[in-house]
C-alpha cells in the first residue's frame, strides 16, 4: 500500500504550492490569499526512490467555527491517514503563536514530523533558520516551493521516515486471478456491480454517497476465469451506515489502484463526466494500470439521452481512447459480460510477453512508414528495440539524437505498436535511450533485422575492395 504524508500549516504558507511541485502538477488551487484549499487534496509523489501520497489539507486557522471548523476537521482527517507530517511555516512571517499550538497538536499524534521553513528565497538562510530551531525538529529543512528549491531534500527526508517496504504477499487464494480495483465517485453503483457479478448482497448498498470506506477484496469466478475484485469500499454494519455521511476516501482509492492489474472506472450515465471521474482516469495511467470504463445506469434512459451521453464520452475521452468503453446496468446485469471480457483483454494486453526481435522488425517498420521531424538539419536515428517490462508494456528504443523527438512522433510510435501487437485496454510506455546496443558482444543477441543490416554492410566492404 502506498505510505501517506500530509502537509499541514497556518493558511497561505505555500502548502498547496509544495504540494504541485512534489506531485509535478497543477491539482492544488495557489492563490496569494489564506483559506483558499478548504478540503483536501490527493496526489502521488513519484519523484524520489519510491512512490507516496501526498495530502494537501486547508490552513488551520485556529477558529473553530464555521468553515474553518469544517476545515480544522479535514486537516485531523489527514493527520489520522498520514504516516508522515510535514509542518509548513513561513520564513517571512517568522515564528508565530498559532504554528506552536499546530506543532503541539501534530505531536500529540505521534506521527514523525518534519519542518518545512517555506519562502526562504531572498532571505539570510541563517537568520530564518535559526528562529524555529525553538521546535526541536530534527528534520528542520529550507524551501522555496514556488522556485521547486529544497523540494528533492524534503522527499528524501520524508523517505527515511516512511515505515519500511513490505513486498506484497498474495493471497494463495488469488494466486492464477486477475486482480480488478472498481473505482468511481459516490454512488457510482461500485458495489452494487460486485454484488451483480457475485450474485449475492456481500456489500452494503446506500442512496447514501459515500456509504462505504475501507477497500476489500472478494474473489470471484466467472466464465472459467478467476478474479480478485478491489472494491474501495468496506463492509460495515447496517445500523451505522445511517450515520453522518463520511468522506470518500481517495487515498484508499489510489492504494487500490496500486494493488490491482486492471482499474474500472464506473461513471454514473445520468450525470455529466465529471473532473473528478477524469482524475481517477488520470491516476489509472499515472499507475499504469490497464484501463477499462463502465458507463452505469444505463437502462431507462432514452435514445436522446443516450446519444448525448456517448457524444460527451467520445469528446472528454480521447486521451483515452485505446481503453473500452463498456455500456451497462450493474443494478439489472446487462452489459457485465462484455464488460468481463473487456476486463480479461485489457489484462492480457498490459501482461503481453513482447520480444527484441519483434519489437525491432516493428520499429524498422514504423520507421520507413514515417521518420521523425529533421533536428537542425539532422533526423533521429532508432536503431533498435527491447521490451523493459509488462503491465503497461514498455518498449525501450536506441538510438541517435532521441532526445529530440517530438511528444506527436512517440504518440506515433506508441500507436504502432498498439495497433501492431493489439494492446487494448492498456497504456503503452516509450522509453528512449541514446547510445549503442547493450546487448552488444553477447551471444545470440542480434535480431534478424540487425543481421541483415550487417550483412548488408559485409557485401559494400567486399566490393569496395
Amino acid at each position: 500500500m502506498l505510505p501517506v504524508i500530509a502537509l499541514v500549516g497556518r493558511p497561505n504558507v505555500g502548502k498547496s504550492t509544495l504540494f504541485n511541485a512534489m506531485t509535478r502538477s497543477r491539482d492544488a488551487l495557489v492563490a496569494d490569499m489564506p483559506g483558499v484549499t478548504r478540503d483536501r487534496h490527493y496526489g502521488v509523489c513519484r519523484t524520489g526512490t519510491r512512490p507516496f501520497v501526498v495530502v494537501d489539507t486547508g490552513g488551520l486557522s485556529g477558529v473553530e467555527e464555521g468553515i474553518d471548523a469544517l476545515t480544522a476537521q479535514q486537516v485531523r482527517f489527514a493527520i489520522e491517514e498520514a504516516n508522515v507530517l510535514v509542518f509548513v511555516v513561513d520564513a517571512r512571517d517568522g515564528l508565530l503563536p498559532q504554528d506552536r499550538s499546530i506543532l503541539a497538536e501534530l505531536r500529540r499524534s505521534g506521527k514523525p514530523i518534519i519542518a518545512a521553513v517555506n519562502k526562504t528565497d531572498g532571505l539570510d538562510l541563517q537568520n530564518a533558520m535559526a528562529e524555529f530551531a525553538v521546535f526541536g525538529i530534527a528534520n528542520t529543512l529550507p524551501l522555496a516551493a514556488a522556485h521547486n528549491r529544497g523540494t528533492e531534500d524534503l522527499v528524501a527526508a520524508t523517505e527515511r521516515l516512511l515505515p519500511p517496504e513490505v513486498e506484497e504477499v498474495v493471497d494463495p487464494g488469488e494466486a492464477g486471478s486477475i486482480r480488478v480495483a472498481i473505482v468511481g465517485r459516490p454512488n457510482a453503483g461500485k458495489s452494487t456491480l460486485i454484488n451483480r457479478l457475485l450474485g449475492e448482497d456481500r456489500l452494503i448498498v446506500s442512496s447514501v454517497a459515500g456509504t462505504t470506506r475501507d477497500p476489500i477484496r472478494v474473489p470471484l469466478e466467472r466464465d472459467g476465469k478467476r478474479y480478485t475484485l478491489i472494491d474501495t469500499a468496506g463492509v460495515r454494519r447496517k445500523a451505522r451506515v445511517e450515520e453522518a455521511v463520511e468522506k470518500f476516501s481517495v487515498i484508499k482509492t489510489l492504494q487500490s489502484m496500486a494493488a490491482a492489474q486492471v482499474v474500472v472506472v464506473m461513471i454514473d450515465a445520468r450525470e455529466n463526466l465529471a473532473d473528478q471521474d477524469l482524475t481517477l482516469i488520470g491516476h489509472a495511467m499515472d499507475e499504469g494500470r490497464a484501463l477499462v470504463i463502465a458507463v452505469n445506469k444505463w437502462d431507462g434512459m432514452d435514445g436522446y439521452a443516450r446519444e448525448q451521453c456517448e457524444r460527451a464520452l467520445e469528446r472528454r475521452l480521447q486521451f483515452v481512447d485505446w481503453a473500452k468503453t463498456v455500456f451497462i446496468s450493474a443494478l439489472h446485469g446487462s452489459g457485465l459480460r462484455e464488460l468481463m471480457r473487456a476486463v480479461v483483454r485489457a489484462h492480457h494486453a498490459a501482461t503481453k510477453e513482447l520480444t527484441s526481435s519483434e519489437l525491432t522488425k516493428t520499429l524498422e517498420l514504423a520507421y520507413e512508414g514515417y521518420q521523425p521531424p529533421l533536428v537542425r538539419g539532422h533526423a533521429p536515428k532508432l536503431r533498435f528495440a527491447h521490451p523493459g517490462g509488462s503491465n503497461p508494456p514498455t518498449i525501450v528504443i536506441h538510438g541517435s539524437r532521441t532526445k529530440h523527438i517530438a511528444p506527436a512522433y512517440r504518440r506515433y510510435l506508441e500507436n504502432f505498436f498498439r495497433k501492431r501487437y493489439k494492446l487494448e485496454g492498456t497504456p503503452v510506455r516509450i522509453a528512449f535511450r541514446d547510445g549503442e546496443n547493450p546487448f552488444a558482444g553477447k551471444k545470440n543477441v542480434l535480431t534478424e533485422g540487425q543481421m541483415r543490416k550487417r550483412q548488408r554492410m559485409i557485401r559494400e566492404m567486399k566490393k569496395r575492395r
